[in-house]
């Protein structure tokens, strides 16, 4: 029996210049479908503060499978339609496994075996 292990992701997106606004609308877009995922335990849009430009797209999973299957979905297309309208400067998608539940879980079987 495995403990499923919570994971996130996490997109910094910058705006062409001039672009900002409309990129922060179709990105807000994402966010309720987002939170209705199952599995989903948090999704945000944030904007800088310093870099009016920079947007961040989070989601917190309760695993990676949870996850993933939210990076199979429709809804992800938007990414590929913000490139080809040409609002997205530049964009870093990054995914990521809280190391602290699997080292939980690891010392959890340790004193279970």
């Amino acid at each position: 029996m495995s403990t499923p292990i919570p994971a996130s992701h996490m997109a910094f997106i910058r705006a062409r210049t001039g672009c900002s606004p409309e990129l922060g609308a179709r990105l807000s877009s994402l966010i309720e479908p987002g939170r209705e995922v199952p599995g989903c335990l948090q999704f945000s849009l944030q904007r800088s503060q310093v870099d009016p430009d920079v947007w961040l797209v989070s989601g917190f999973w309760s695993s990676e499978q949870a996850m993933s299957a939210y990076f199979s979905s429709p809804a992800l297309m938007i990414f590929t339609e913000l490139l080809n309208d040409m609002l997205v400067r530049s964009m870093d998608f990054q995914t990521f496994t809280d190391t602290s539940a699997v080292n939980g879980y690891g010392q959890y079987l340790q004193l279970a075996g």
